[in-house]
């Protein structure tokens, strides 16, 4: 808990740096980059969890060889769902640059990068977190908040290499903890196979990555979608709000992480448990709290984010904490439904998240040609906001209001 704080906190410095060393228009670039790194990070959403409860299950020489061989497969599998990513950029190279306005091609290069190793860094920390080796996860995620602030200071203020300099970062940072990680967990590769039911472990993983997918995808896809409809000054300083906005999910995300193996526990046990109310109720306090602050101190954030330029949009600050505070319970719901193997609710995630991206285009297509800036990207929060609702609408009636019965809970990953 102590090195997620501290992980965090200095991931977050990075942001209050970022502003003053760069144009606002490149911040707007370095933001963007980092959300299309989040959709890339998708397809491996549920992955930590998952190598976290077969490797602490793993007690025979047989069952430690099938995590060896699961690991093995799905690190490989990954791989080359990276490089069918990497075509797709491929040929739409020029359109993404013209879209999302990025000046220095090397930024969407080192993203690409910073995409893989994103994909590959929770089978490691699985691992780690299932062995219980929680000094080297603990140290791995501090090593990585640590370089990624240090050499972003020096490629943003020394280097000047803006965008590209601080995705570089970023890499590094990552690439820290599937070095150190990886060389915890060596043997891994060496242990002799066992033959793994694929079938089963994809019906179990599948459905997961699907319903936390959903949520990652509202999470971040507006910001892509502002940055090609609107110029890249504006979004730059969309990108501070939206960083304020954001911060709920991270800061209170801790209490999520605690509650999914208490009911995954309860759910195979037959236990009751009040974990789930406890977590959501202390989510709410704490986001309602920090959205009224923002309501009533909107310039604050602001000046601590990037300084008096930023106060520009000090009135986006309180739609987007609101907008945000949606998604942020949500976020608990799906990691409960997720725990209890209630995958019935994850063809209707994805139908809202989906819906959400359509909207985003339509709304962005009108707010972007809109005289008045500030008013089309009010809209474009409140697009947020609404589908947000909506994704808690759909959480909220399969958590309590839905009859479908409850699905076995001998495997709940």
């Amino acid at each position: 808990m102590i090195a997620g704080v501290a992980s965090g906190g200095l991931m977050y410095l990075v942001h209050p740096i970022v502003t003053r060393g760069m144009p606002a228009g490149e911040y707007g670039v370095y933001t963007t980059l980092l959300m299309i790194v989040t959709q890339m990070g998708i397809p491996a959403v549920g992955l930590q969890s998952v190598f976290a409860q077969q490797a602490a299950a793993a007690v025979s020489e047989e069952q430690r060889r099938v995590v060896a061989a699961t690991f093995r497969g799905v690190w490989r599998a990954i791989f080359f769902i990276w490089l069918a990513m990497v075509a797709v950029v491929g040929v739409f190279w020029k359109q993404i640059l013209n879209d999302l306005k990025i000046e220095n091609p090397a930024a969407l290069v080192v993203t690409m990068g910073v995409g893989l190793v994103t994909l590959w860094m929770p089978l490691i920390a699985g691992m780690l977190q299932g062995r219980q080796n929680f000094f080297w996860l603990g140290w791995t995620n501090i090593l990585n908040g640590v370089g990624r602030f240090g050499l972003i200071c020096i490629t943003v203020f020394v280097l000047h290499l803006w965008a590209a300099g601080a995705m570089s970062a970023v890499f590094a940072g990552i690439a820290m903890v599937i070095v150190i990680g990886g060389w915890q967990i060596r043997d891994e590769w060496k242990t002799p196979p066992a033959a793994v039911a694929w079938r089963d472990w994809l019906g179990r993983v599948v459905p997961l990555t699907l319903g936390l997918g959903a949520a990652t995808f509202m999470l971040g896809a507006d910001l892509i979608f502002t940055r090609n409809f609107f110029p890249s000054e504006p979004t730059g300083f969309y990108a501070a709000a939206g960083t304020i906005g954001r911060a709920l999910i991270f800061f209170t995300q801790p209490l999520t992480l605690v509650m999914f193996p208490k009911l995954a526990r309860s759910t195979a046990t037959g236990e009751k448990s009040n974990a789930l109310l406890l977590a959501l109720g202390a989510t709410f306090l704490a986001g309602s709290a920090a959205a009224l602050g923002a309501t009533l101190f909107p310039s604050l954030p602001l000046l601590i984010m990037g300084g008096q330029k930023y106060l520009v949009v000090k009135s986006l600050v309180p739609w987007f904490a609101w907008c945000m505070l949606p998604l942020t319970l949500s976020n608990v719901l799906i990691s409960a439904l997720m725990a209890r193997s209630r995958f019935a609710a994850v063809p209707w995630l994805v139908l809202v998240a989906i819906g959400y991206g359509v909207a985003l285009m339509l709304v962005g297509r009108h707010a972007g040609s809109l005289e008045d800036t500030q008013a089309g990207l009010r809209m474009m929060i409140q697009t947020l906001g609404a589908f947000n609702l909506l994704l808690f609408g759909v959480c909220a009636w399969f958590t309590w209001g839905s009859k479908t019965p409850k699905a076995k809970a001998a495997e709940i990953i």
